[in-house]
């Protein structure tokens, strides 16, 4: 494999799981794929992130079918989770046309969260069909136009990001990080110079 896509791939993921830590708090309202803006004919770790809104129940099975043009490299293993792949094609053609995650138990109030490495290859908006099943054998349909109760989780492709490509955006959520870290140690240090009462 080319060093530099692995590098590129390394970056994307840290770039990623850092956001993934700012923002952990928040909860979503809506099926959502993650990041919702792209670079076109480039690998990028993309996140699906499915509610478990329903009270008493827990999210049991989940089922993506990503759009034409969309292409899906890999996945990122889920604890708990089995992985069913469907495809067409063989080796460099494989083309995914299906993926379902089932056997997890994932509680209301808390999301089921999957990843994959994925190419869209144009500048255009993406849109995903995502299937939830519930513990009481209900379904879901993420589906939907914008303005549902269940929309279909989309992303945008673009040529360019603005110049802001993955190792920009990787340095960034570092930089912020660092931050971070400083502001913590500043404060420990004026904890510990306070005089003793």
């Amino acid at each position: 494999m080319d060093p530099n896509r692995v590098r590129s791939r390394a970056l994307t993921g840290a770039a990623v799981a850092v956001a993934g830590l700012a923002f952990a708090s928040s909860a979503w309202a809506h099926a959502e794929i993650s990041p919702p803006v792209a670079k076109a004919k480039t690998t990028e770790l993309f996140t699906l992130t499915v509610p478990t809104e329903k009270e008493g129940l827990t999210t049991t099975k989940v089922e993506l079918t990503p759009p034409s043009g969309f292409g899906i490299d890999s996945f990122v293993p889920a604890p708990g989770w089995k992985r069913d792949v469907q495809s067409a094609g063989s080796g460099e053609e494989t083309l995914i046309q299906n993926v379902t995650w089932s056997g997890g138990k994932v509680p209301t109030e808390e999301d089921a969260v999957f990843q994959f490495l994925a190419n869209p290859d144009s500048s255009k908006t993406y849109e995903f069909k995502v299937r939830q099943k519930y513990s009481d054998g209900s379904v879901v349909d993420w589906r939907g136009p914008a303005s549902s109760d269940t929309p279909a989780p989309t992303i945008e492709a673009k040529s360019s990001l603005g110049g802001g490509d993955s190792s920009t955006l990787a340095i960034i959520a570092l930089v912020v990080g660092g931050i971070g870290v400083v502001l913590a140690g500043i404060s420990l240090l004026a904890r510990g110079s306070r005089p003793l009462a």
